[in-house]
Order: structure tokens, then C-alpha cells, then sequence
């Protein structure tokens, strides 16, 4: 797919973003999205994996089905059979009535479920009967039922691990695994901190209704050389931080609690500031290159070839 298409892509559905490795990610989402492959989205907690079922589902043939997402970390073992499947009156206490499971109501639509390496081993047997079958069991009954659901699952679960733990099966892997989706953490995408943080200081000033202009020069390198262990959540969460408990115009890092982090000699971090500042004023210009170059103090034919071992387009 060409770059103007995975970029309205991210348009539609809000992803923040250019790293290569995001971009392979979506490029694939959309690739697969018209098959009925059963698709399993890997990446580290925080990374934004729940665009990726969304993206498959608005580009299949079920696209005017239901879509239904079901976090099954949230759900107690207990219950979890039940919401999945669905029980008959009576099943167990507190079933009052008979009542119909997300199978049952995303039948002919999508499912995603996410955190998946949470479900108990009885869960895993249900789930697969109906990743080979369509078929499943209402809780309390002996009536076999169909479902034509397009699944979708997400974890940050490793699961080769699991498997090797006897947490997960191995016959379910590979049933959910029939196309793998990798989602890149936000440390291998350096280039996308900058852009998502600008974004979420912009959202968080407009809801809470304070004004600033943007982050010191400090600031932007102490978030370009800390790891992020919880990725954009992590990020959006800082930078909420930042916005309700700044002083000044400009967010500090100590408005980040990055206080700790010392980056400033890290050669990465310039090249990467040098992007976003030559990314900045072609923003300002419309993209007009002589311009930028006046700005920058070099000729038209420099910024082309700065732009180009920059990998700036």
C-alpha cells in the first residue's frame, strides 16, 4: 500500500505516527482485513494494539456487522464463560434468565478479544471449538449453537512462554495466530514521541482549559531518550501530568517527573530534534521547501539533501 493511503488510514482512525515498523503493522491490518484469517495482535502493554481489530473490521465484508470488543483480563474466571457464550436461566446462581453471549451477538461481524493470554484453559477449549467449527455451548445447556465471527485477539502475553508453562494451549495459538500483527513498542519508534506528545498536550490543554505553548528544549530530550516501559499510555499519562500541574508556558521536565532522566549528550536525540525542527517549519510553510531553507539559513539543494539522509519526506 502506498504511503498517502496508509496515511489516511491514520487519519480515520486517529493513530499518531510514522515509524516503519507501525506503518508495516497497518499496511498488513488492511492486507488481511478482506480474508476471514483469524488475526492475533502481539506488542508490549500501552502500544495501542485495539486500533488494529477496528482497522480490520472497517475494511472486511463485515464492516456492517457488529463489532464487539471484550477485554478478558476484566472479566472474573468465573463469569467469563457466561459473557463469551452466553447461560440458560437456572445455569448457576444469579442467572435469572436465559441470556445470549458476545458470540451469539456478534454473529455475522467481528469480535476482538483482548488480553486473551488472561483466559482461563476451560475458556481456551470453548474458544477453540469455535475457531475450527463456528460452534459453541450456552452455559447450562446442551444445545449446540453457530456463530460466523470474524476473531480478532490481542495480547502482551508471551505466549510461546505460556505455552511452555502450561497457561495457554498451543492448538489455540496457532488457531488465533493464522495472521500475526506485531505492534512496535514506542522506544524502537523514536521519531513518533515528539508528534503523540504535542498531540496529547494539545488534548488535555482544550479539556482542561489551560494554556501553554509547548516543552523546553530539555523536556523534548528527556522524553526522546527515556524508554517509555508503558508506551503511549505511559506518554499520554505524563503529559496530562505536565498540563495540569505546570507553571510556565513551556512544559518542563519536571512537569514530566522525568527528572531523573539525562539525555542531552545522546547523538540520537539531536538528529531526531534536527527532524522534528525541519518537520516544524515545513508545517509552517505549507510545505514550501525554499522558504524552510530561507528559514534555516541554507540553500534549497542543502535542505533536499539534509531531508534525504534525514529520511524527511
Amino acid at each position: 500500500m502506498v504511503r498517502s493511503e496508509i496515511q489516511n488510514v491514520k487519519l480515520r482512525f486517529g493513530i499518531i505516527g510514522n515509524a516503519e515498523g507501525l506503518n508495516r503493522a497497518i499496511d498488513v491490518a488492511i492486507q488481511v482485513a478482506p480474508t476471514d484469517l483469524s488475526v492475533l495482535i502481539t506488542g508490549e502493554s500501552g502500544v495501542g494494539k485495539e486500533n488494529f481489530p477496528q482497522i480490520i473490521h472497517q475494511f472486511s465484508r463485515r464492516k456492517h456487522g457488529q463489532y464487539i470488543a471484550v477485554n478478558c483480563g476484566a472479566i472474573p474466571e468465573g463469569t467469563i464463560d457466561s459473557e463469551l457464550f452466553g447461560h440458560e436461566k437456572g445455569a448457576f446462581t444469579g442467572a435469572i434468565s436465559d441470556r445470549n453471549g458476545y458470540f451469539a451477538e456478534a454473529n455475522g461481524g467481528t469480535i476482538f478479544l483482548d488480553e486473551v493470554g488472561e483466559l482461563p484453559l476451560a475458556t481456551q477449549a470453548r474458544l477453540l471449538r469455535v475457531l475450527e467449527s463456528g460452534e459453541f455451548i450456552k452455559v447450562g445447556s446442551s444445545k449446540v449453537q453457530k456463530t460466523d465471527v470474524r476473531i480478532v485477539a490481542a495480547t502482551n502475553v508471551n505466549l510461546t512462554e505460556a505455552i511452555a508453562e502450561g497457561r495457554f494451549r498451543e492448538d489455540l495459538y496457532y488457531r488465533l495466530a493464522e495472521l500475526e500483527i506485531v505492534q512496535p513498542p514506542l522506544k524502537d519508534c523514536k521519531d513518533d514521541i515528539l508528534p503523540l506528545a504535542e498531540f496529547f498536550r494539545k488534548e488535555h490543554s482544550g479539556r482542561i482549559r489551560v494554556k501553554n505553548e509547548g516543552f523546553t528544549e530539555e523536556a523534548k530530550a528527556c522524553m526522546l531518550g527515556y524508554d517509555w516501559p508503558g508506551n503511549v499510555r505511559e506518554l499520554n499519562a505524563k503529559i496530562k501530568r505536565a498540563v495540569i500541574v505546570a507553571d510556565n508556558a513551556l512544559l518542563d521536565v519536571c512537569d514530566l517527573g522525568l527528572d531523573n532522566v539525562d539525555c542531552s549528550d545522546n547523538p540520537d536525540i539531536r538528529i531526531i530534534q534536527e527532524k522534528e525542527r525541519i518537520r516544524n517549519l515545513l508545517d509552517k510553510n505549507h510545505g514550501n521547501v525554499s522558504k524552510t531553507a530561507a528559514e534555516l539559513g541554507c540553500s534549497r539543494t542543502a535542505l533536499y539533501k539534509k531531508m534525504k539522509k534525514l529520511d524527511l519526506k
